[in-house]
Parts: structure tokens; C-alpha cells; sequence
């Protein structure tokens, strides 16, 4: 009965720290498909219905990818104002931050709408990272033509 206690106990604290692993890498991929949507939307010049965007003589600028420590937001850039189409929190554990965007709001990764491009220094490469205790960063980088990995 003790192996079998003390093989269950190794087993189990190796599948706990899989799984957190796997918990982030998933974030990471769905962080990945979010900036993919904000970069889609941009470049199609989709509207949002919301007065901000859809009254006379307002102009779609970008779709914004806002980063915030345990949170992220895609924003609409309109002429009369930002408008969120989708928030998303992160697990409690998890962190994200954004770093190599040199224009303000350093914390924005910008896609311009009908590829203008983002606002991304043009040899630079964005990246956020995702982060969790005892667990290796994982990391999606957004170059200045748009490209992300």
C-alpha cells in the first residue's frame, strides 16, 4: 500500500504540473486566435453596431489588442471613440504583458484598418508574454507587418 501511495503522489504532482502547462499553452493559442480576429476585422473595415462607429461622418481607425496584467481587450478604434467588442480574463495565476510596441499606448497593439498596418516600429516585433509560476513563458510575437506566431 505505501508504493502504491508514494507512486500515486509522484504521479499526481506530475500531472498537476502538465496540466498547468497545457492551461497556458492553450491561453497562448487562444491569445494567438484573438489577435488573429482584431488583425481580420481591421482588415476587413467591419463596423461594430454601436453609435460610436455607425453614425454619420464616424470613420473606423483600427482595432486595437489592449493588454492589462490579468487581462486583454479587442477594441474597435472609431472616430468617436473606442468601442470593446470582446474582453477577456485570464485564469487566476496566469499574467500577460506586451513589450517592443514603442508608440503610445505602449500596452496596444494596433491594426490599422484596410492593411495600413500597425503601429509596431517597422523593424520591430511585438511580443506577449504569458506567464505562470513554475511554469516556462509562453510567447506570441506580432511583427510590424502583421505577421503573427
Amino acid at each position: 500500500m505505501t508504493i502504491i501511495g508514494l507512486l500515486f503522489t509522484f504521479g499526481y504532482a506530475s500531472f498537476r504540473d502538465f496540466s498547468r502547462r497545457q492551461a497556458l499553452v492553450g491561453i497562448a493559442k487562444q491569445v494567438q486566435g484573438d489577435l488573429r480576429l482584431a488583425q481580420e476585422k481591421a482588415l476587413s473595415g467591419e463596423k461594430p453596431s454601436n453609435v460610436n462607429c455607425t453614425a454619420a461622418g464616424q470613420v473606423l481607425n483600427a482595432y486595437n489588442f489592449v493588454v492589462s496584467s490579468s487581462s486583454y481587450t479587442i477594441q474597435a478604434d472609431c472616430s468617436g471613440g473606442t468601442v470593446d467588442y470582446e474582453t477577456v480574463i485570464l485564469p487566476v495565476g496566469i499574467s500577460i504583458t506586451v513589450s517592443g510596441v514603442t508608440l503610445p499606448p505602449t500596452n496596444t497593439i494596433k491594426f490599422k484598418v484596410l492593411n495600413n498596418g500597425t503601429n509596431i516600429d517597422s523593424a520591430g516585433t511585438a511580443v506577449v508574454t504569458l506567464s505562470q509560476a513554475n511554469s516556462p513563458d509562453q510567447v506570441v510575437t506580432v511583427t510590424a507587418a502583421g505577421q503573427i506566431k
